[in-house]
């Protein structure tokens, strides 16, 4: 314990696995939980990342699923959460899920058994003390009030969210522009714009009615009783909106004013979609206004049928929940840091990472950079290429923060998705034998996720100093 130790504030995913990465690197670490001292609406026990919710990570294809991916590149980085998981697998499928108290209880019990790591029992009611010259703030969504002010009060008024109000977002790739067509609102060019800043899709006076009316009908997801409701003029779900009267949506996020349909230019649109784009690379596009509490099979069903989504593949789906995040792409550096305070860092939701992967996945990246800074290194990186890199990059600065709505948050929390990787080179090989132009639809698409994640997996083990895995290791 010659070394100052880390200070981890939260026992949840991403603080075990924070506090877990660091002891690993050889240095020492206090985790701070604050259960079972102070408890809290949505746990249960008192054991460290304890699983809230669901007991899935969800897909474990490493080949065809990015959050597959995700896993298999936090078990070459010798993740905790993700060994634990294994080792208390129950069946699901394709599915990673886990007996809940079984893993829990491994994660405690890793731990507690850690030479350098020490777990104090205590809430920390503010920001940590200066002295705490590196700290990792990993407090999830539901952050103790006396912290969560402190944090509000360092990043600003405005930077700390308290609920989701989340629009579903789309993979560009899969929304028909023979249909849809790129126009900002009376053409009008924005900070960085170009008057051609918003996809459209236009809809008719009986697709609208009709679609109005699956809004209302549609199955919705309730509030948990210790949420609230926290409906307000600025984020209402679009049902809610829809439910006031069958007018309101078109006075609203789908006014069709200011728009001409560049495929049909005589024809006026009754209402329309407009989706904005929501990553630096464009490979993403948010649906302006549509945070909802539809149920997701109902988004799914009800949103394909707006004209040039009937084809809609979803990185995202919209929800209204309680959430504690920060607005990270204007408050962190690339290295999970406040800008304005080096040395403390934030890990997990509450960096506006959504699912119990992600916020493992950040707090395993938030451990690492730490360490490297206590033992005098520069903190390494992962390449944009890799699933870690992709997360970590959305969350730091590749998100777009909209500055056409004064006054409205556009960050906000994210699952790992192949919308947030780059593109591949040109003149990757797709098909062995080259003819790249047998490729269509779900075939190339299938191809594609192959191709991204054959290079996530090899500049991941790059980064990690690990070779090139043996012939047999890869055919298995």
């Amino acid at each position: 314990m010659s070394k100052n130790p880390i200070h981890i504030i939260g026992g949840g995913l991403a603080g075990s696995e924070a506090a877990w990465q660091a002891a690993q690197a050889g240095v020492p670490v206090v985790l701070h939980e604050m259960r079972p001292v102070r408890g809290t609406d949505a746990h249960k026990t008192d054991g460290l990342a304890e699983l809230v919710c669901s007991n899935s990570f969800r897909s474990d294809d490493a080949e065809n699923n990015a959050v597959g991916l995700l896993h298999a590149e936090m078990r070459l980085a010798g993740s905790l959460i993700m060994s634990a998981g294994d080792a208390h697998q129950v069946p699901a499928g394709g599915a990673l899920a886990v007996d809940r108290d079984g893993f829990s209880q491994a994660v405690t019990k890793r731990l507690e058994a850690h030479p350098l790591i020490t777990i104090q029992r205590e809430e920390v009611p503010g920001l940590p003390p200066t002295d705490w010259d590196q700290a990792i703030i990993a407090t999830g969504p539901l952050t103790a009030p006396g912290l969560a002010q402190s944090i509000a009060e360092v990043t600003g008024a405005d930077a700390l969210a308290f609920f989701d109000a989340i629009a579903p977002i789309v993979h560009f790739d899969s929304i028909d522009m023979d249909i849809c067509w790129f126009q900002s609102r009376y053409d009008k060019v924005g900070p960085g714009g170009t008057g051609k800043d918003y996809i459209n899709c236009p809809l008719d006076k009986e697709q609208y009615l009709a679609f109005v009316q699956a809004l209302v009908d549609g199955q919705k997801t309730e509030f948990k009783q210790w949420e609230g409701t926290p409906y307000f003029d600025g984020c209402l779900p679009i049902e809610i909106m829809a439910e006031r009267g069958v007018e309101t949506l078109r006075y609203g996020p789908m006014k069709p004013m200011g728009l001409t349909n560049e495929h049909n230019p005589t024809v006026k649109a009754y209402a329309v979609v407009q989706l904005r784009q929501d990553n630096a690379l464009g490979t993403l596009y948010n649906m302006v206004g549509f945070q909802t509490k539809l149920k997701h099979a109902e988004q799914v069903r009800v949103f394909r049928t707006i004209p040039g989504l009937e084809n809609a593949d979803f990185a995202r789906l919209g929800g209204l929940h309680r959430n504690t995040y920060i607005n990270s792409p204007t408050l962190l550096d690339s290295s999970l840091q406040l800008k304005s305070r080096p040395g403390l860092r934030f890990a997990g939701q509450i960096t506006g990472c959504e699912g119990y992967v992600e916020s493992a996945a950040i707090g395993l990246l938030a451990g690492r950079f730490a360490a490297a800074e206590r033992l005098g290194h520069a903190p390494s990186l992962p390449p944009l290429t890799t699933a870690l890199g992709a997360l970590l990059n959305h969350i730091t600065g590749g998100h777009i923060v909209s500055d056409d709505e004064p006054g409205k948050r556009s960050f906000q929390p994210m699952n790992v998705n192949f919308g947030l990787f780059p593109p591949l080179d040109p003149g990757t090989k797709l098909r062995p034998d080259g003819l790249e132009g047998r490729f269509r639809g779900k075939e190339k698409s299938i191809a594609k996720k192959k191709a991204t994640t054959a290079r996530a997996l090899r500049d991941c083990r790059e980064w990690l100093g690990l070779p090139a895995p043996t012939a047999q290791a890869a055919a298995e």
